[in-house]
């Protein structure tokens, strides 16, 4: 094989050929063999860092806003902090309800009472989702006044949905064959416009609390909760529902944000998302109510009003004594059994909230005398809900992989590649530190690869030691070579060498005498030439000899 002096002298990898030389080494080559021994820490320690922060798996986070002609407009879920009107206990019900509100039969409820329901005389057993069915409050009854984009709605454009307060209402649920709604414009006046009556005076005397208000005692609060969400998931007003009081009209400017996560080990979100048992499609909170359900299904051999399924409701005894504690362990403590996954595409909506002080002076008169309620009324029972998009765009908000296997052999970017038409914000992620937040316009970033810089294997490869990949095939290839030569050294290469000789040898020996004609040499000697007598070693003259023909 080439010696390595002949190798040192023809490879690419830069300093070599100066410290292997012909002669043996010198003061000279000593420092070469120095200054690349030093170049070569360096690049390992840069591979080294290279390697780390690429198995560290770090990634961008974009920023973008896409501006649309029409958005389509969200489901709004609103319900009464008050669960039950006080005009509806019967009774009937106060016997039924006496386990989970820890009365007597003998005690005195306190309050008047109304007729039994229709329920009471029906015959079919009796269940609290019959009960929050007809004693919650009704829409008809609180929609005072109902607008969308301009147009007239009403109670006809609310589906009906049970939550943990009761009976709730969701405006543009997009079920039952409702098509979803859109908007053209952004602004005051281009969404939902609600007018409410919170009746109060149905929750003055109520005795004590129920179990469909997720709080210990009785209600202190009094309004209405609403969560702004998309129609492909459920609401989950009790934990993300933001509250309205009355007195006071609240504007909400909306902002759709689509984001798109990255799956381990980049991200935490689920590429492929669990199948549930109660939803069609999947969400965090799709996934929370279909966990709560299977745990207290399990536990308890029944299910609270606002769960899915066809499992049997729990009775009042089962609330008090099962289905509380179990689902206020389950939400608490239990962090381990209900398991959700983020999923890797999702849609939330940025809310800003403002308000302002209803009704004016010059205003009360007038609404007093039009629902036919004393201006006192109207102060603590009214509310004006506003919802709208502020501006017609949504904002993507998508992670990406800040170092990829190209950029760990190829070039890494500092700087990002801008989005051409729209503001955009990037932000580095690593797991040990927390994602930075960023603005929504920036200056515009450099052409991309303006910030370049040689901080990847290959970079580091050709700053340090001046080799490239067809330098590492060179040193691939001088390694099998010597290795092979050691080998046939050994005795594994010298058979096969030999009987590769022999064989050419034969070959071409039998080729020669094909090929010889002796008359041909003959021939070509010129006439009356002769030979010397003693031609023959060891025979005595004959005298000349001369030329014959064959």
């Amino acid at each position: 094989p080439m010696d390595l002096v002949a190798f040192a002298n023809s490879c690419t990898l830069h300093g070599t050929n100066h410290i292997f030389v012909e002669g043996g080494p010198g003061p000279r080559q000593a420092l070469w063999a120095v200054a690349f021994v030093l170049a070569l820490g360096a690049f390992l320690c840069q591979v080294g860092d290279r390697v780390a922060y690429y198995l560290s798996y770090p990634h961008v986070t974009l920023l973008d806003e896409v501006a649309t002609t029409e958005l389509a407009f969200p489901a709004v879920t609103l319900c009464n902090t008050n669960a039950v009107r006080l005009s509806q206990l019967s009774y009937p019900d106060l016997l039924y309800l006496a386990p989970m509100l820890g009365l007597d039969e003998s005690d005195d409820p306190g309050v008047p009472l109304a007729p039994p329901g229709p329920e009471a005389f029906s015959g079919e057993p009796f269940n609290l989702h019959r009960f929050y069915n007809r004693s919650c409050h009704r829409l008809e009854d609180m929609l005072l006044y109902c607008s969308y984009c301009g147009g007239p709605c009403g109670p006809h454009n609310f589906s009906v949905v049970f939550t943990r307060y009761g009976k709730c209402y969701t405006f543009n649920s997009g079920r039952d064959g409702r098509p979803r709604l859109k908007t053209m414009k952004g602004g005051t006046g281009n969404g939902l416009e609600i007018m409410l009556d919170i009746q109060q005076e149905e929750e003055e005397a109520l005795p004590t609390h129920t179990p469909l208000i997720p709080i210990d005692e009785t209600s202190f609060e009094a309004g209405i909760k609403v969560q702004i969400h998309s129609q492909d998931e459920p609401p989950f007003i009790d934990q993300l529902g933001f509250g309205v009081a009355p007195g006071f009209q609240t504007f909400v400017a909306c902002q759709e944000q689509r984001l798109i996560y990255l799956p381990p080990p980049w991200g935490t979100c689920k590429a492929v998302t669990m199948d549930l048992d109660f939803f069609d499609s999947y969400s965090i909170t799709a996934c929370r109510i279909d966990c709560e359900t299977r745990y207290l299904v399990e536990n308890c051999n029944c299910r609270m009003v606002h769960m899915p399924g066809d499992a049997p409701y729990c009775t009042p005894e089962q609330y008090k004594e099962c289905a509380d504690p179990a689902l206020d362990f389950l939400v608490e403590k239990d962090q381990e059994y209900c398991v959700c996954e983020m999923p890797c595409n999702l849609t939330r909506y940025g809310k800003e909230l403002s308000m302002v002080k209803i009704p004016s002076k010059a205003s009360a008169k007038y609404l007093a005398k039009k629902f036919n309620k004393s201006e006192q009324y109207i102060g603590e029972n009214i509310l004006v809900l506003d919802i709208f998009f502020e501006v017609l765009n949504y904002e993507t908000i998508e992670q990406k992989k800040a170092y990829e296997i190209a950029g760990l052999l190829g070039e890494l970017l500092v700087a990002p590649v801008p989005f051409p038409r729209h503001g955009h914000c990037v932000t580095p992620y690593h797991p040990e530190r927390a994602a930075h937040l960023c603005p929504t316009r920036l200056p515009p970033l450099p052409a991309p690869g303006a910030f370049s810089c040689p901080s990847d294997i290959g970079g580091q490869m050709g700053l340090f030691i001046g080799a490239s990949i067809l330098t590492v095939l060179e040193l691939f290839d001088y390694a099998y070579e010597v290795i092979k030569h050691k080998l046939c050294r050994r005795g594994k290469c010298q058979k096969e060498a030999k009987r590769s000789s022999a064989d050419k040898g034969v070959a071409l020996s039998l080729d020669d005498v094909k090929r010889h004609n002796p008359c041909e040499s003959l021939r070509g000697h010129p006439a009356g030439m002769t030979y010397a007598a003693n031609i023959l070693p060891h025979h005595p003259a004959r005298g000349t000899f001369e030329d014959f023909t064959c």
